[in-house]
């Protein structure tokens, strides 16, 4: 009996995924445990595994569709087993929602915001019938022409629907310069929509040489200088928010509307650390290296033993104290942030969490994270080091308490047994949840995390 695989939860608040791309296709086998598919949800691509044994029966959406969670999305058979025998419990597709919002437009002309839907309905019964009977309405014409099948073209000209086929001939467009976002790349009538045309700007008017004025006369004031640009100047762009821009928008929201900041800034000395970090890594190969980012996982997970109200969640009337802390890493990708998550970070040594991070992190900037990488963090954060920011504040990432943002190490003045001297010092900011926490709990852990920063040896043994 076929087992039927369904579009998997990949985060407490999604609803609906887009399946990118299948990995395995129809006829092939598969073990538990391999990459089935590619999921595109609100945060990332994610590879996901399959969960059955088999062979890949039937694909039952196709590339491009947009999935409810829960929705069936394959059948996975035992090796041998019969159509016929696959039947018998099979499971009737789900309809299909083709994504409109990834069509990525490869020619000089600038993409401009996707055109508005008609207005549901038609026109008059009447309006509708010809000699023959009743004719199809224009949408459903439309339609037809979106999905039927063209001919490839001599040269190499990628299929498109006869819509569009049409539509690129009005706008006078070369179907070789546009990238499809149908399945398989099929162009079809949102790929010729979103692209405007526009027309060439006339030459700019040279201005005529002034006269030069008479010997006897007093020659007048210069004009004003005016300054022409030399170089074009490019056109203003309107450019489509991606799903993961959208969500990181939607969810920071939410987050500064409906949790209650408060903020605790404090400065660490930090030259022991360093120096540390300095003699463990002479003995390391470069791709194992220890990042200052690792030193600082490792203090604030150790910390948070300490203050279990700070590696909480509210929910409802209650507080959820989380017995395993697992640290969110924010990692900066060219649409925006996500954070990976490591596991039970105080129990692990420093090597691991930096192995373990930079492994995710190279996963989500290929667009390749697991779904175990992003998910289950109870407390975040959020290092700009590396960008030379002195100190910032970051918005807590629900439904966590606080979260952590962490500024770049530099010299400064400190003073040490009453002389001023040249030190090394980090400073940090905790954003905390005023419902969870308070300011002064708040500040016991911002203290009791300098131990820790401050006293690096302590993080080889704790």
């Amino acid at each position: 009996m076929a087992e039927t695989v369904t579009m998997p939860k990949l985060g407490f608040d999604m609803a609906e995924g887009t399946l990118v791309r299948w990995v395995k296709t129809e006829g092939e086998a598969v073990s538990k445990g391999e990459i089935l598919a590619e999921i595109e949800t609100d945060k990332a691509t994610v590879e996901v595994e399959s969960p059955y044994s088999g062979v890949i029966h039937k694909h039952l959406v196709e590339q491009g569709a947009v999935v409810p969670v829960g929705s069936p999305i394959a059948e996975v058979t035992a090796p041998g087993e019969t159509q016929a025998e696959s039947q018998e419990g099979k499971t009737e597709p789900v309809p299909q929602t083709p994504t409109a919002e990834k069509a990525e437009v490869k020619i000089t002309p600038k993409p401009e915001v996707e055109a508005q839907q008609e207005p549901e309905g038609g026109p008059p019964e009447a309006a509708r019938s010809g000699p023959n009977g009743p004719s199809p309405q224009p949408e459903v014409q439309e339609k037809r022409m979106e999905t039927e099948e063209a001919p490839q073209e001599a040269g190499g000209i990628q299929r498109a629907s006869p819509l569009a086929r049409r539509l690129a001939q009005e706008k006078g467009l070369d179907l070789n310069n546009i990238q499809g976002s149908g399945p398989g790349g099929r162009i079809v009538k949102r790929d010729i929509e979103t692209i405007q045309v526009q027309p060439a700007a006339p030459p700019r008017p040279v201005p005529a040489p002034a006269a030069a004025p008479a010997a006897d006369k007093k020659a007048p004031s210069p004009a004003p200088a005016v300054w022409i640009p030399t170089g074009s100047i490019p056109e203003d762009q309107a450019v489509p928010v991606d799903r993961l821009r959208a969500a990181i928008g939607r969810r920071m929201v939410e987050a500064k509307q409906q949790v209650p900041h408060f903020y605790i800034t404090s400065a660490y000395d930090v030259a022991r650390m360093m120096e540390l970090r300095k003699q463990i890594n002479a003995y390391m190969p470069d791709e194992q290296k220890i990042s200052v980012n690792d030193f600082i996982v490792k203090a604030a997970a150790l910390t948070l033993r300490q203050f279990p109200n700070i590696n909480a969640s509210l929910k409802g009337d209650q507080v959820i104290r989380y017995g395993h802390i697992n640290i969110g890493v924010a990692v900066a990708l060219d649409a925006g942030l996500i954070t990976v998550v490591c596991k039970d970070a105080d129990q692990k040594p420093l090597r691991v969490i930096s192995q373990e991070v930079r492994q995710m992190a190279a996963r989500a900037r290929s667009g390749k994270v697991r779904p175990d990488d992003i998910e289950g963090s109870t407390f975040s954060i959020s290092n700009l080091g590396m960008f030379n920011v002195e100190d910032f504040a970051a918005i807590i990432n629900p439904p966590e308490a606080a979260i952590l943002a962490v500024g770049s190490v530099k010299p400064a003045a400190v003073v040490v047994d009453g002389e001023v001297r040249v030190g090394t010092q980090m400073k940090a900011t905790i954003s905390a949840d005023h419902r969870v926490t308070d300011g002064a709990e708040a500040a016991r852990y911002m203290q009791t995390l300098a131990r820790y920063l401050e006293d690096p040896l302590l993080l080889l043994v704790g």
